[in-house]
Formats: C-alpha cells, sequence, structure tokens
C-alpha cells in the first residue's frame, strides 16, 4: 500500500514541496477549500511564504433531492448550473432561485464564520493556488475554478495530496498546473489516505486564516 499521511498538516508539508516554484512570488496566493483544505493549504502559504484565504464553494441540491446537483456558488459571486439536469427534470426558474437564496445565506455565514471581518484577497491577475485534502470527484473543484475563471485569475493551480488518476486527466485541461503527492489507482476514498482524518471546525478555520492572511513573500518582510 502506498504511503499514507500523518495528518493534514503533514500533507500539507508534502506538497508543499512539491509546489517550490511558486515560492515567494508576489502575485500568488493559496486559495483552500474549507474545511479541510485550510489546514493543508496553511502549511502550503506558510512554506511558499504567500497569502492564505479561502474559496467557499455550495451545492444548489434538486429541491427534494439534494444529493444531486442543478448547480452551484463560490465566493466572489460565481454561479455555475447544471443545464442537463435542470431541462431533464424541468426545474422551474423560482425553485432555482429559492435554493440559491438558501445557499448563499449559507455562504454568508460562513465567510462572517472563516474571515470575521477580514476582506476576502483578491485574485484578479493572481497566480492562485487551489488546495483541498483531497479530490475525490472534482465536482467541487470544478466550480471553484470557474469560480476564478469568473474572477478573472491569471494562472489556476491545482494542488492536492491525494487524488485518482482519472482526476489528473480532467483537472490538466481545465487549469495551468496540477500538482499531487499521491495519485493511487486503488482510490476508493481521501480519508483513507489519512492515519488522522478528524474533523476540522469553524473555530480552527477561523484561527488558521487569522495566521495565513499574514503571510507574505520573504522579500516583502
Amino acid at each position: 500500500m502506498t504511503t499514507r499521511f500523518q495528518d493534514r498538516a503533514d500533507a500539507g508539508r508534502m506538497l508543499a514541496a512539491k509546489l517550490m516554484k511558486y515560492a515567494n512570488l508576489h502575485d500568488a496566493l493559496v486559495l483552500a477549500l474549507p474545511r479541510g483544505g485550510v489546514p493543508v493549504g496553511y502549511e502550503v502559504a506558510k512554506i511558499l511564504q504567500i497569502p492564505l484565504d479561502v474559496l467557499i464553494v455550495r451545492k444548489l441540491g434538486v429541491p427534494g433531492h439534494d444529493e444531486l446537483a442543478m448547480g452551484a456558488i463560490a465566493s466572489g459571486g460565481a454561479r455555475v448550473l447544471n443545464r442537463s439536469v435542470i431541462e431533464s427534470l424541468r426545474i422551474p426558474p423560482d425553485s432555482i432561485e429559492m435554493v440559491e437564496k438558501r445557499e448563499s445565506l449559507e455562504l454568508m455565514r460562513r465567510e462572517a464564520a472563516y474571515r470575521g471581518n477580514r476582506q476576502p484577497l483578491a485574485v484578479h491577475d493572481k497566480v492562485v493556488i487551489l488546495v483541498d485534502d483531497g479530490v475525490a470527484t472534482g465536482s467541487t473543484m470544478r466550480v471553484a475554478i470557474s469560480a476564478l475563471r469568473q474572477q478573472n485569475a491569471r494562472k489556476i493551480v491545482v494542488a492536492t495530496p491525494v487524488a485518482p488518476p482519472t482526476v489528473r486527466w480532467e483537472m490538466e485541461v481545465l487549469v495551468d498546473d496540477f500538482v499531487a503527492v499521491l495519485m493511487p489507482t486503488d482510490f476508493y476514498g481521501v480519508g483513507q489516505w489519512y492515519e488522522d482524518f478528524n474533523q476540522v471546525d469553524d473555530d480552527t478555520v477561523y484561527e488558521i486564516l487569522r495566521m495565513g492572511q499574514k503571510l507574505k513573500p520573504a522579500e516583502a518582510l
């Protein structure tokens, strides 16, 4: 069996070692997908000496079948709709609007819980390293990528400790760079590649971001 990570911090340090070409860039930042991606992203940001923030994605579930996504929204006002699902199920616009309003409120709640009164970092014309603790299907990451495209990020890098090879093939055509530490063929879930995969709470995310937004390239210190 391929080596497992001790925890998310260990995974972040190993991931950062593969991202050193982005170290100390003045126009770069790490955006982590909460909650699990934040401890990983912090280690990456700390080693690369670039700022850390979050990019929150909320699925728009089909009314009555919440597990089925008809779209998603993300930090910064990005919105992606799955037209094939909407058309095949004949979901009316007012139903989409109702779900979007509900998820927008939850997105704003999480923004406040994670950032407090800190403003989100601007991504326009920046090199953005998108980090999660693992990528299983890539659906959340694809929405995050779309959000960054809409906000005119100059370069998008997807970075994760572990993902199946199929995800790499899908991601490489969507982004400028894809980096993973492990790409096992026997992938059944992200948690199987961690010794410690405990849940990350909102308070922990807040504290990590408070530290992460203070990070700067070494030359700027």
